[in-house]
């Protein structure tokens, strides 16, 4: 009697419809774990294959690309007043004719906000100066001629002494500043902007009470940090 049971439960599974025997394939091999890795495998490869060539993209517009600091120039100055009798404030008005260019062959550049002053022994002793805003078209040079000055500023004894003796020596080193921010044009894309920091070393000659142009005895190229 049990052969008997057994043999009907043996064509009970054997004569299951075929509809039945497709969903218990399916459900088989749904819940296969080799299934699952395989479609994780082909994901992490194609992302990988994605970022990849994203980062070779970049590289490649990167060096094509890539801009040069801009170079400033100190080629004149003058001088239209200097008064260092009334310390501890002093007074001086100096114009400087700079000449900006833009090394790149494929980048514009845009100077959003622009100012300049001077300093000696690293303290300022004009005013900063509010320059208007420049852009500079690919391989493009501007000359720019800022007056700066021309209001009294507090400086320190050593400033004010070490300015009496070079002048009347005959010779002064300033420094003249940049400061500001600036964008990068290649084509339609523009960069965020950029803090950057120009200094420029200046040796003039300078006599007591003279006015207008002076010669300058020494303009190595400026410094300019982004």
């Amino acid at each position: 009697m049990e052969e008997n049971q057994s043999s009907q439960n043996q064509k009970q599974i054997h004569h299951l419809p075929p509809d039945k025997l497709q969903m218990n394939k399916a459900s088989a091999s749904s819940s296969s774990p080799y299934g699952t890795s395989s479609s994780k495998r082909a994901f992490c490869t194609f992302i990988t294959i994605f970022l990849l060539l994203v980062g070779i993209t970049l590289l490649v517009l990167w060096l094509v690309y890539r801009p040069h600091k801009p170079h400033f120039t100190v080629v004149g100055a003058a001088i239209y007043g200097f008064n260092t009798t009334s310390p501890p404030l002093l007074s001086a008005t100096l114009q400087f004719n700079v000449l900006i260019k833009n090394p790149n062959k494929r980048v514009s550049v845009y100077y959003d906000r622009f100012s300049a002053f001077v300093s000696y022994k690293n303290q300022a002793i004009t005013p900063q100066v509010m320059l208007p805003p420049l852009f500079l078209e690919k391989h493009s040079q501007v000359s720019l001629s800022p007056v700066i000055g021309g209001t009294a500023v507090p400086v320190s004894v050593e400033v004010s002494n070490g300015l009496m003796v070079d002048e009347a020596y005959g010779v002064v080193g300033m420094k003249l500043v940049f400061l500001g921010r600036l964008r990068w044009k290649a084509g339609a894309i523009k960069t965020a902007h950029y803090g950057f920091y120009g200094k420029c070393d200046v040796l003039i000659g300078l006599k007591k009470g003279f006015v207008g142009q002076v010669p300058l005895l020494g303009t190595p190229p400026c410094d300019f940090d982004i």
